[in-house]
């Protein structure tokens, strides 16, 4: 019986001993809160765009971080009541035992069918055995302090989680309502509107699309940085959930010359380089396609995007908003996060499309990113 009780908390490890889902909990509320102060902070800055852009940037990380936080937290508490309603019979046995030792009269106790050398192994049992117990009862007394730490742990984190909702929606519609306000354009390059329309509907994939592209280089004096030297450095584009490899077929079988992100409804895009927009608009069946030029030899496409910040002509920085994901406000709240405690993603509602071209062959994008 002690065996089973001793397997028990084994099975229930102390929190320290594993990642603290509270501790990450209470890391991302100060990074919502840090947010927070950073979009009042941008009222007054003075390149509101890339103030909003990277206060943005912060609330989707601070999500991301509480989300985990909370999921965690939730497998947790579950693991711990799996365990105790799985060893409860064997639990209340054992107490029951004890119990009814303890309540015995001593001259019953000190009594053993055996006589005198079964009453002395009878009372080493018992001195091992209450040591024992001791043990145990303090580590399930534990283990229900963390239930109820987890708990109010998760009742806390949703009113921040509501909180940073509502604030990253802000933060966005601000930043959209900076860039169609800014006075300091991005520079631009030679850029043939209508000649691009017409190669937009004469071609019938994304595919040949982007071979016309390399095709042409964007006619700019600006110099870029080297892109090659930035092979494995790159920041994703998008923060998501990596669902297909370069050439890994999907469920219809398909392999496509690309990788396929899961991403949040309405995420933040950004220039992952220094770049020239050669185009930005609806293609085909792709929603949005922003395709960037950040070297010569290169193009970089991102396809399905929804609102777009930039147009085909511009210069873009390193980190410029490009855009937002589609779809509804974010509203991944705490029921949702819960109920998928195995973290299967359930909230990266869109996915976005990255491909790379080198010299018109498709190449490894995940060769370029800083991205497990």
């Amino acid at each position: 019986m002690i065996r089973a009780l001793a397997l028990l908390f084994a099975f229930a490890a102390p929190l320290s001993a594993q990642t603290d889902p509270g501790q990450t909990a209470r890391d991302a509320i100060r990074m919502l809160e840090d947010a927070a102060a950073a979009l009042t902070e941008a009222e007054g800055a003075r390149d509101q765009v890339e103030a909003l852009t990277a206060t943005v940037q912060a609330y989707e990380s601070g999500l991301d971080a509480l989300r985990a936080g909370i999921r965690d937290a939730a497998l947790r508490e579950r693991t711990i009541l799996l365990v105790f309603e799985a060893e409860r019979e064997r639990l209340a046995q054992l107490l029951g035992v004890l119990q009814r030792i303890e309540e015995a009269p001593a001259p019953v106790t000190l009594l053993h069918p055996e006589g005198p050398v079964g009453t002395a192994r009878l009372g080493m049992i018992v001195a091992d055995v209450t040591p024992a117990v001791a043990r145990q009862a303090t580590g399930l007394r534990t283990q229900l302090e963390e239930l109820a730490v987890l708990r109010a742990l998760q009742d806390s984190a949703v009113g921040q989680l509501e909180a940073g909702l509502q604030g990253v929606q802000r933060a966005r519609t601000e930043l959209s309502q900076a860039i169609a306000d800014r006075v300091d354009l991005p520079e631009r390059f030679s850029h043939d509107a209508a000649a691009m329309q017409q190669i937009v509907q004469s071609v019938d994939n994304l595919g040949s699309f982007i071979e016309v592209l390399g095709d042409t280089p964007a006619e700019t004096s600006a110099a870029l940085p080297d892109f090659e030297a930035a092979r494995g450095t790159l920041a994703v584009p998008a923060r998501g959930t990596l669902l297909r490899r370069f050439d890994e077929a999907d469920a219809a079988g398909i392999a496509r010359p690309g990788i396929l992100y899961a991403v949040s409804s309405r995420a933040l895009l950004t220039a992952p380089w220094p770049a020239s927009i050669r185009y930005a608009g609806p293609l085909l069946d792709y929603g949005n396609v922003i395709i960037l030029e950040p070297d010569a030899d290169y193009l970089l496409i991102l396809a399905g995007a929804g609102d777009l910040f930039v147009t085909a002509g511009e210069l873009v920085p390193a980190d410029a908003p490009l855009g937002l994901m589609p779809g509804e406000t974010d509203t991944f709240g705490a029921d949702l996060i819960v109920s998928d405690a195995q973290g299967s993603g359930a909230g990266l509602t869109e996915t976005l499309y990255i491909e790379l071209r080198q010299g018109g062959s498709p190449v490894n994008p995940l060769d370029w990113f800083a991205a497990d």
